[in-house]
């Protein structure tokens, strides 16, 4: 089984193996410093745990489509939009899952023109600027790391308590974040993004982690280093080199309990993407939420 994830401020994507536990060390046993329960390796994540996942959550009633990737469409966007000339340096050993994660979140939300687009946890993303050169949108940018406050269009927050009025953006992007939300960060994001979101808006979040059992990746290094605090029940799985504190990749129930019921209005639709691999072979997407809000007031999805 491999896993990819990518570090948050890092320049590649990390492939590590289950395999590669050093010998003599149970592969269930903690390093110093990581609290039980938790192992060396990545969490247990492939295309047998998102079929399971999916299935689980269509028992649920949770809307689950099969999502077929154009490779050709995907190039005709990575062409139009320059990722390899103006972005050459923005990711330049992970590009192609980037370029992918930026095209899929677009084609679910489905701009239009004049629609304020909010890129959550962006960093130095290209997608905000791309999106407002393709699709005429207007590009905001929010990231904890920016100067607090607004200031133009970026904003200096936390993503789950937003200096930003109620019904302000029309789309909400993630790519390759909502993972690193760590305590309760993701529960309160759901209620924050559906106070920002006008009525008929849309959240996008790509790739959606997942993983059996429940679990939170880390580099134990950067996790002992900064005392960070993990879910009880979570598995804390540690890959060294990761770089990263918090990688979360839930499975269905705490998908459903932490980010599927936390929207009053929020419905829900996983979005199971096919074909990614006749893009780039390096491209590991597997899952893609998007969570609407309705024109008027409904009931929920369950």
């Amino acid at each position: 089984m491999v896993c990819r994830a990518e570090a948050r401020c890092g320049t590649r994507a990390l492939v590590t193996e289950t395999s590669s536990t050093p010998a003599g060390i149970a592969a269930d046993r903690p390093p110093p410093g990581i609290r039980p329960p938790a192992r060396l390796g990545p969490p247990t994540t492939g295309e047998v745990e998102a079929d399971r996942l999916v299935l689980e959550l269509r028992v649920l009633g949770v809307p689950v489509i099969d999502w077929f990737v154009d490779a050709a469409d995907v190039a005709a966007y990575i062409q139009q939009a320059g990722y390899a000339t103006r972005y050459a340096d923005y990711y330049p050993g992970n590009r192609m899952e980037k370029a992918l994660e930026h095209y899929v979140a677009a084609r679910l939300l489905s701009f239009s023109p004049g629609q304020r687009y909010l890129d959550v946890a962006s960093e130095g993303s290209a997608a905000p600027a791309i999106y407002e050169e393709l699709f005429s949108v207007e590009s905001w940018r929010q990231d904890l790391a920016y100067a607090p406050g607004v200031h133009g269009r970026t904003v200096g927050s936390d993503a789950a308590r937003m200096p930003l009025p109620d019904e302000f953006v029309d789309r909400i992007g993630l790519h390759c974040s909502f993972e690193h939300f760590e305590g309760d960060a993701d529960l309160r994001f759901v209620s924050e993004a559906e106070r920002v979101l006008r009525p008929g808006g849309a959240v996008c979040i790509v790739p959606l982690y997942f993983a059996v059992p429940y679990s939170v990746m880390t580099d134990p290094a950067v996790a002992v280093a900064q005392r960070v605090l993990f879910e009880k029940d979570a598995l804390v799985c540690c890959v060294s080199g990761y770089g990263n504190r918090h990688g979360r990749f839930y499975d269905a129930r705490h998908l459903v309990d932490r980010v599927l019921s936390r929207g009053k209005q929020l419905s829900p639709t996983l979005y199971r993407l096919r074909g990614t691999e006749r893009v780039d072979s390096s491209c590991y997407a597997r899952l893609a939420l998007v969570l609407r809000k309705p024109w008027r007031s409904r009931a929920r999805w369950r």
